[in-house]
């Protein structure tokens, strides 16, 4: 059994499914997988994921799958209302609209508030000293870091200013994904808690 994880960058689909799967593992009496299928940002991902969405959940294997979920970073998308600015505000209504778009009950869509680098800040502990030192003193609530300097943006600042190197997404990224606890995260973060609140529910009503 697995999920399929719709995402819209290499980060997203090379760090992602991997932290995800640590969470759920330890609360299923089955063990789940979780496949990546990456579009080419946010755009793209708008416009084909209702088709890949029933392409796989009424397709050959659609026994075999979970669920579709589809994350996409809150920065970056520009479908937004014009009167919609907060977090809170497009989150909802991002996520009601898309999961009306796809219109099925297996497909979930969640948003990484503002960016999944958000959840690394969760642990200050993982960056190199002088940078988690830095990052203590900026922000404890990493889904607060916002569309102004989204959490991308404050990595590589901090790590331009304390180490004299600019932060690697993609390098960095999945060194500190694969140590980085998705409990300690998703305390910190709960849009993150919400999602894999739901994969759980699903996974256990599958069997799992």
């Amino acid at each position: 059994m697995k999920f399929i994880l719709f995402v819209e960058g290499w980060t997203e689909s090379v760090c992602v499914p991997a932290f995800l799967k640590r969470w759920l593992d330890v609360r299923l009496q089955k063990r789940v997988g979780v496949k990546p299928v990456r579009f080419e940002g946010c755009v793209e991902f708008q416009r084909d994921m209702s088709k890949k969405a029933i392409m796989y959940l009424n397709g050959p294997d659609q026994a075999d799958i979970v669920g579709v979920i589809g994350l996409l970073d809150l920065y970056g998308p520009t479908f937004y209302p014009q009167n919609m600015s907060t977090a809170g505000e497009r989150v909802s209504w991002a996520k009601t609209e898309l999961e009306r778009k796809v219109g099925q009950n297996k497909f979930k869509m969640f948003f990484a508030v503002h960016e999944v680098e958000a959840w690394l800040l969760s642990d200050p502990q993982l960056l190199p000293r002088k940078v988690g030192d830095a990052l203590r003193q900026e922000s404890s609530h990493p889904e607060e870091v916002n569309f102004n300097t989204p959490p991308s943006k404050q990595l590589h600042d901090l790590y331009l200013r304390e180490t004299g190197r600019a932060y690697k997404k993609i390098t960095y990224g999945a060194q500190l994904f694969q140590k980085l606890d998705p409990e300690l995260a998703a305390t910190k973060c709960p849009n993150l808690k919400k999602m894999l609140e739901c994969m759980l529910e699903m996974a256990k009503a599958a069997g799992c």
